[in-house]
């Protein structure tokens, strides 16, 4: 089975169970997910979804950047 991204998970979850999550969503403009303590404190509670609502960042932006690394998208 390939990569899968489940996109009800929080941010936290995804990005310590695949640390490669990180690198795609700080070039996508979650660039606060690499300062210390963010994924541990708002990455707890927060999902893609409501992160990209936050940040203004298309939603079907975020999954082409994931599926072009090979992930497959659950919702």
């Amino acid at each position: 089975m390939g990569k899968v991204i489940d996109l009800r998970k929080t941010v936290y979850e995804l990005c310590t169970s695949d640390p490669e999550i990180i690198d795609i969503m700080v070039n996508l403009g979650f660039e606060q997910l690499a300062k210390p303590g963010m994924l541990q404190s708002a990455g707890r509670f927060m999902t893609i979804p409501q992160g990209a609502r936050l940040r203004k960042v298309e939603l079907d932006k975020i999954k082409s950047a994931f599926r072009a690394k090979g992930y497959e998208i659950m919702e």
